[in-house]
């Protein structure tokens, strides 16, 4: 009966608006060398995966992946080309980063040119740019569009 006292009159303080802001503390049983989903490897450091958002994910209510669970984040809608060798995405127009500049096609385009090493900046790692040999060039418009060869 206490216990159920106490949920009551903590529980509205527990449902306040949340606020901007503070530190974010998780037990991490490895010590992963970079908290760049990019950089790293697929190891117990995916749980960092929690704090970023991608262009699209799998629907996590589904237990089994696949083409058909891909549901939007970052992105609004993407579609491919009749040929099926353009991919383009709609990206979300009310994202914005940690210090409240908005998300636009050229992060995205930075970080794809990073990631198939085409740009001045490099990751210190890069397992997956392989992924992306198949892709010949990124380019940007009010949609984001990924050309593959």
């Amino acid at each position: 009966m206490a216990a159920l006292a106490v949920l009551t009159v903590t529980g509205p303080a527990l449902a306040s608006e949340p606020k901007q802001g503070g530190i974010l503390r998780i037990y991490h049983r490895d010590s992963p060398g970079s908290a760049s989903i990019h950089e790293a490897r697929p190891t117990p450091s995916t749980s960092l995966h929690a704090i970023y958002n991608n262009l699209v994910i799998f629907n996590q209510h589904i237990a089994q992946n696949s083409v058909d669970t891909i549901v939007p984040e970052l992105a609004e809608s993407w579609a491919w080309s009749g040929d099926g060798k353009t991919l383009t995405f709609k990206l979300r127009k009310d994202v914005k980063w940690h210090d409240g500049k908005p998300f636009t096609s050229a992060d995205v385009k930075c970080t794809f040119d990073m990631l198939m090493g085409k740009s001045q900046q490099k990751f210190r790692r890069n397992p997956r740019k392989s992924w992306y040999d198949q892709v010949n060039e990124v380019t940007t418009t009010a949609t984001m569009r990924r050309h593959l060869t």
